[in-house]
């Protein structure tokens, strides 16, 4: 076990499965491991996760909080109502804050990375808020304005479905990469006020033309918190390199996805998948965006895990897989935590 490089993770699901946990009458103890959690506070510590971009995320389906999600099942990637997704990202909210409230020597929830750095130090779990897909933001951005004071510090502006904003990318194996439909004026007009609060704008999930619009309305990086190399795995929800490239030129960033299914050249949801292929996506994203330019977007207790991972608990070996591969401990810092904190610096004011 490696505990001397941090790890600060640029996706998770975490807060989601404990709101759906709750929902369904069978909470979770995110304090302590257990069987449906992928991040605990104590599998996190010995792990040497440090903290990341905590997700908040509304399903599709709220009637069927608890059941295995289907991405065969067209419904689970149905638009939903703003109303709908703004109790229940409050509610997600709440559960965050909560959480930091009555666990102070362990979580603390961060706006900037001063405060990321203090918690790090203190060895408490730095909780950045996010929110994954904008349904919950009203078009006159009041609701916007309310969850910044909250601490909203990232927001990707769709999941992989329709919104007022934008359009989402599908999950498909897709070679020859469609490019769909970009930004609404809406969507353009939310990148503005993302810029001038000091919000994140995350790009993974949005189609090709969301993510080229996205670049031309933008005062900011363009980082994707947890995407990939489609010239590895030909997914829609991965980065071309032309893409990359635009990321590079802007001085931003892309977090390592870790879902099988956007690591594998099949793009088969297999747990069977080699670290050497989450090696692969690091060497290619290197060598387009440069050792400033990647990190990691794990998507804990939101994918498929390659089985050498497991959970929480295989961080270190990804970071010995990156020592195998020759990867220095400057290079590995950066790419496991000092990438994430200086995209925050450049994010958020």
């Amino acid at each position: 076990m490696n505990n001397r490089i941090p790890v600060f993770d640029g996706h998770n699901d975490s807060i989601l499965k404990l709101e759906i946990a709750a929902r369904t009458g069978q909470p979770l103890d995110f304090r302590h491991p257990a069987q449906k959690l992928d991040i605990d506070i104590a599998s996190a510590k010995a792990a040497g996760f440090a903290g990341g971009l905590f997700a908040m995320f509304t399903p599709s389906r709220p009637d069927r909080l608890g059941q295995e999600f289907d991405p065969d099942d067209p419904a689970n990637f149905a638009p939903i109502a703003q109303p709908l997704a703004l109790e229940f990202t409050l509610s997600m909210f709440a559960r965050l804050r909560r959480l930091a409230r009555n666990l102070p020597k362990d979580l603390a929830i961060c706006t900037d990375t001063g405060q990321v750095r203090d918690a790090m130090a203190a060895d408490r779990l730095a909780l950045v808020p996010h929110i994954e897909g904008a349904e919950c933001i009203d078009t006159d951005f009041a609701a916007l304005e309310v969850l910044h004071a909250a601490g909203l510090r990232s927001l990707g502006l769709v999941w992989s479905r329709d919104n007022a904003f934008g359009h989402g990318a599908p999950m498909l194996r897709q070679p020859d990469l469609d490019p769909g439909k970009g930004l609404t004026a809406a969507g353009h007009a939310l990148v503005r006020e993302c810029n001038r609060l000091g919000i994140l704008i995350d790009l993974s999930h949005l189609t090709e033309a969301g993510f080229w619009d996205v670049a031309k309305s933008t005062s900011r990086p363009l980082v994707a918190s947890h995407s990939n190399a489609h010239a590895i795995s030909p997914s829609t929800r991965n980065l071309t390199d032309r893409q990359l490239a635009a990321v590079a030129e802007s001085g931003g960033l892309v977090g390592l996805n870790f879902h099988v299914a956007f690591l594998r050249p099949d793009c088969q949801n297999d747990k069977n998948t080699p670290l050497d292929l989450m090696i692969r996506h690091l060497d290619h994203m290197l060598t387009i965006l440069g050792e400033d330019g990647v990190a990691l977007g794990s998507d804990f207790d939101g994918c498929t895990l390659p089985g050498a991972i497991g959970d929480v608990g295989g961080l270190p070996h990804l970071i010995n897989a990156m020592q195998h591969a020759q990867f220095g401990d400057r290079l590995i810092r950066k790419i496991c935590c000092d990438n994430w904190l200086a995209a925050l610096d450049r994010a958020v004011d």
